[in-house]
């Protein structure tokens, strides 16, 4: 088993509080560890081996039950990138890169299945099928990501789509029965674009030991702020984390672009009762 004995990505990822024992660090570990969004690409193309080879990762990916309630629309052309880029709000790297993978919570295929065996799938149309549809996305689209990182390219995830995700579906073409959860550029980092490892919060922060204890996590989120306030400064971002989490929430859903989430789902046939 290849391994890599610096300590540099979790100094990367952590700072001063990596944690002690870790196990020796794999290529695997060590590419997950690195991860970096991408904001600036390349226009090269992609060779004609990474879609398939990135959908296979994602197809490995675990699934509730085997049930596969995901789906995934590869997304080249030009103009739809510019209108989907113009439907997460104008994000260039959505029209910059050579392409998106919109992942798609999908219980359209499994109805098909049980319309053809002529049973109403009544268990479609409850909250947890939608859970469990966009877990399985989710969890497709990490791995997704991790492959994609391994061959040298960026990534960058998209949620803004959910903004509007009538419109997404009529630009897809996606049944009832299916939703985008998000989007996922993939294309050749820009060398110019002097992307880093993101810090992120102490393991102490998030990781607890049998039952679960708030109390304990405040000197690691002070900690975090003192640790993440330089980076937010260098790229020009407002310096608290504790700030951002209360900016971001502080506002209701709505005033967010997420007015209209819920009875959108419902519009798009997951009622999710």
């Amino acid at each position: 088993m290849s391994t890599i004995t610096t300590a540099s990505p979790l100094t990367e990822r952590y700072g001063a509080h990596q944690p002690d024992d870790v196990a020796p660090l794999t290529d695997a570990i060590a590419g997950i560890l690195r991860h970096r969004t991408v904001r600036a690409y390349l226009t090269d193309p992609l060779d004609d081996t990474v879609l398939p080879t990135l959908v296979a990762a994602a197809q490995s990916a675990p699934t509730s039950s085997n049930m596969q309630f995901w789906s995934v629309v590869a997304v080249t052309d030009p103009a739809r990138k510019d209108r989907l880029a113009a439907l997460a709000g104008g994000q260039a790297h959505v029209r910059q890169a050579p392409l998106l993978l919109v992942w798609v919570a999908d219980l359209a295929r499994a109805r098909a299945i049980g319309a053809a065996d002529g049973t109403h799938l009544a268990g479609a149309d409850y909250l947890d099928s939608t859970v469990v549809a966009f877990v399985d996305a989710a969890l497709a689209a990490q791995n997704a990501v991790v492959a994609a990182e391994s061959l040298g390219l960026g990534t960058v995830y998209i949620g803004a789509l959910r903004h509007h995700p009538e419109q997404v579906a009529a630009e897809l073409g996606l049944p009832e029965g299916t939703v985008a959860v998000v989007g996922l550029v993939v294309g050749h980092p820009d060398p110019a674009g002097g992307e880093r490892v993101k810090p992120r919060l102490p393991q102490a922060a998030v990781l607890h030991h049998e039952t679960y204890d708030l109390a304990v996590q405040a000197p690691y989120v002070d900690a975090y702020e003192d640790l993440i306030a330089p980076f937010y400064r260098e790229e020009g971002l407002a310096q608290s984390w504790r700030r951002r989490v209360v900016d971001r929430l502080a506002v209701p859903g709505p005033e967010r672009g997420h007015a209209h989430l819920h009875s959108a789902l419902a519009a798009r046939g997951l009622p999710s009762r």
